[in-house]
């Protein structure tokens, strides 16, 4: 919204910081930040009142878990206020990959809240129908890659088929035309990243400490694929106009260590679907419109481990009637090894780290 004042420049030599987009996303990150700080206090307070018993607990999870009784969820509120706030000051609006980007983060955490809010009031870990959320997820997550597709075949050179091509990383120019059946493929990484960060937000601080790597990695990324000078620097594919999401990821940033505030050990309150959805949406948004799906499996490792140990444990159940894992999703299994949450969660932090590094390595090595 106040990119407009880069019009007045011309008087005003300052207002010319705004045309930047690291400014912008430095801006946006702290905006995030103020913003879920001074709201934070009061929203838990009024989700505590309203919630009553919390975020129920599951009876075949960790001993330690009891404890945690009573603590509100829908934190992702919170998070939600902050990245719109810093987004909407910051963004260019008139950018399809924002809106596109925004749409889907806001999709996601709606139906989050619906399956929050049906595990609070029935006071079940059984919220939304698999199936229905799933259907809605990908119906918003289609949506958003067919305006980002159309965008970047407008934006390409005639015959290129970058907005309907899947590309790999380490190698200069292999891609992968899908043409049409991309906005399934999009689809696809965008409901599949929100849910895996769904299924990693079990502890305190978990999910959003490896979303805000996730997060940092991806505005490097945006920021290089958006700029042509860096992505031919790089051999990266060009694609127009993605350099102005690192603003939304910075308001990530910020709203994260807002949240992190209040989610540290222990919890004032939980992030919930609410929260988790809306943001592995959002990265996996990223992803997509950055051409960079297969690196965020890279980058996001730490989450596609998480989704694995659940496929993994539910699927040699079925057939065998045994588990692989003491409890899934994993980092339950650490835990029913006598780990602590607080060794769990910095040690899967280190592990997110390491991802992130390697996946951005793979801008270079080519």
């Amino acid at each position: 919204m106040l990119i407009w004042l880069v019009e007045l420049a011309g008087t005003f030599q300052i207002f010319n910081l705004f045309r930047y987009i690291t400014f912008r996303t430095g801006a946006a990150m702290l905006t995030a930040a103020l913003i879920v700080f001074m709201f934070g206090p009061q929203m838990i307070a009024s989700l505590r009142i309203r919630q009553g018993k919390g975020q129920p607990i599951r009876a075949d999870g960790p001993q330690t878990h009891f404890k945690k009784a009573g603590t509100p969820t829908m934190g992702g509120l919170m998070i939600l206020t902050g990245i719109v706030g810093g987004s909407l000051l910051w963004a260019d609006l008139s950018n399809i990959y924002v809106v596109a980007t925004l749409l889907v983060t806001l999709g996601f955490g709606a139906i989050g809240f619906y399956d929050d809010y049906l595990k609070v009031t029935k006071q079940t870990d059984k919220g939304f129908s698999g199936r229905a959320r799933l259907g809605l997820e990908f119906l918003i997550a289609a949506i958003a890659v067919y305006f980002m597709m159309r965008t970047s075949i407008a934006n390409s050179p005639a015959g290129s088929t970058l907005g309907t091509s899947v590309a790999f990383p380490f190698f200069k120019e292999l891609t992968l035309n899908l043409g049409i059946f991309f906005v399934l493929f999009g689809g696809f990484v965008i409901v599949s990243a929100g849910n895996a960060v769904n299924l990693t937000d079990g502890l305190d601080g978990l999910a959003i400490v490896p979303v805000m790597i996730a997060a940092a990695s991806f505005g490097v990324i945006a920021y290089l694929a958006g700029n042509a000078i860096f992505a031919n620097y790089l051999q990266i594919n060009f694609v127009p106009g993605t350099g102005e999401l690192a603003v939304i990821l910075g308001a990530v940033i910020g709203a994260g260590l807002g949240f992190l505030w209040f989610n540290a050990p222990p919890a004032a309150i939980f992030m919930g679907d609410t929260g988790s959805l809306s943001l592995g949406g959002l990265i996996g948004s990223v992803a997509v419109a950055t051409k960079h799906e297969i690196v965020m499996a890279i980058i996001g490792g730490l989450f596609v481990m998480e989704t694995l140990s659940v496929i993994i444990q539910v699927g040699f159940f079925k057939m065998t009637g045994r588990r692989v894992f003491l409890m899934a999703p994993i980092h339950h299994h650490f835990e029913k090894l006598g780990w602590t949450e607080s060794q769990v969660v910095i040690r899967f932090w280190i592990i997110a780290v390491g991802l992130a590094i390697l996946g951005l390595s793979t801008l270079k090595l080519r």
